[in-house]
């Protein structure tokens, strides 16, 4: 089995943006428009409203240009189209202008969001990087393209790298390709089936990335769920990306895979509190000390069953133990036993050091 070589240490970091992506970092939230936009330049501008809105980190599109890319002897995937005779045709109705994917980048940018975009030609790498994009999106079904593979590590930028339809080892041969370009490097977990059961995410195997590869590792989920993104977050994955659909009445074959805005919105707030979490440590001692008052309220002293005059010889069966602890603790029982009071105690009162007579 192949091996990748210049394996990195398990604290490999790396920005996107300007956003960290590693450990220590928040979880880096993708929303995945792809085609959903169904060629409207309108709804993919409003598609990245919807993700800013919602908390996502970045917007991440699909560039495939026709002629480049696919032949009319493409097969569509969900047949699901009634207007293009060819996934070709579907290829060039949804396509843009690279005039148009320059204004979704600045729009992306206005909003706060990292503009993404997976090429699937070596043509829509050079489009994409005449726009800047900070990071690379390497598709599932494109991990084998070794000339597409190349061409997107050549400015060494971070490469990320979706796993769905491949084994480990021709996982091994892409992160040696991008590890020997230079490019930092993530690998994401990825089922690609449409949607994705709960029990095939395969969440298990972001441990496996990250023993074997020492880098970033994520969950790239087509579930529809937000269950995945939650999990792989608690899990300390440091990318998430998921679908994202502005309704679930909208038309197109994404739609059962994808999260609302709102669940955006919940995978997005969740991703807050979990670095939270895990940024603020907690000595478990100190936190004792600190609530010692809190202890002394919730604590327990001595106190007599029922009332006992002064003179009362103390026997174990006649006491209890009541809140607060502001009284004899419950612990000091075997010291008090056989002594005797000095004042008269209530059943509704603790027990003091100052009702027994203690020898000096």
């Amino acid at each position: 089995m192949r091996r990748c070589r210049g394996r990195a240490s398990m604290g490999e970091t790396f920005d996107i943006a300007g956003r960290k992506i590693g450990e220590a970092a928040p979880g880096y939230l993708i929303a995945e428009v792809a085609q959903a936009h169904d060629g409207s330049l309108g709804t993919a501008h409003a598609f990245i409203d919807a993700a800013a809105k919602a908390g996502a980190d970045a917007i991440k599109f699909q560039t495939h240009l026709a002629e480049a890319e696919s032949t009319r002897d493409e097969p569509f995937r969900v047949p699901f189209s009634r207007q293009d005779s060819s996934r070709y045709e579907y290829w060039q109705r949804t396509s843009f202008s690279a005039e148009h994917w320059a204004g979704l980048a600045a729009h992306a940018g206005e909003c706060g969001l990292a503009f993404l975009s997976s090429p699937f030609s070596i043509e829509a790498v050079e489009l994409l990087r005449g726009l800047n994009v900070p990071a690379w999106k390497v598709a599932s079904g494109e991990m084998g393209s070794g000339s597409l593979l190349a061409a997107m590590c050549a400015d060494r930028k971070p490469v990320l790298l979706s796993t769905g339809m491949s084994s480990f080892a021709e996982i091994d041969t892409a992160v040696a390709v991008i590890r020997d370009a230079g490019a930092p490097l993530a690998v994401m977990q990825c089922a690609s089936l449409y949607p994705t059961p709960l029990e095939a995410v395969g969440l298990n195997v972001l441990d496996d990335y990250r023993r074997r590869y020492g880098c970033p590792v994520g969950l790239s989920d087509h579930s529809g769920s937000v269950y995945p993104a939650l999990a792989a977050l608690a899990q300390g994955a440091h990318i998430i990306e998921v679908h994202l659909t502005l309704s679930r009445d909208m038309f197109g074959p994404d739609v059962p895979v994808s999260l609302t805005v709102d669940e955006l919105a919940a995978v997005a707030a969740s991703r807050d509190a979990f670095h939270t979490m895990a940024s603020h440590p907690v000595d478990k001692d100190a936190a004792a000390d600190a609530l010692s008052e809190m202890r002394t309220m919730f604590g327990r002293s001595l106190a007599p069953r029922t009332d006992l005059p002064a003179g009362t010889v103390i026997d174990a069966d006649m006491l209890t133990v009541k809140k607060p602890a502001t009284g004899i603790p419950a612990d000091a029982l075997a010291t008090i036993v056989g002594r005797q009071l000095v004042h008269s105690v209530s059943a509704d009162r603790l027990l003091m050091w100052e009702d027994i007579d203690v020898p000096a």
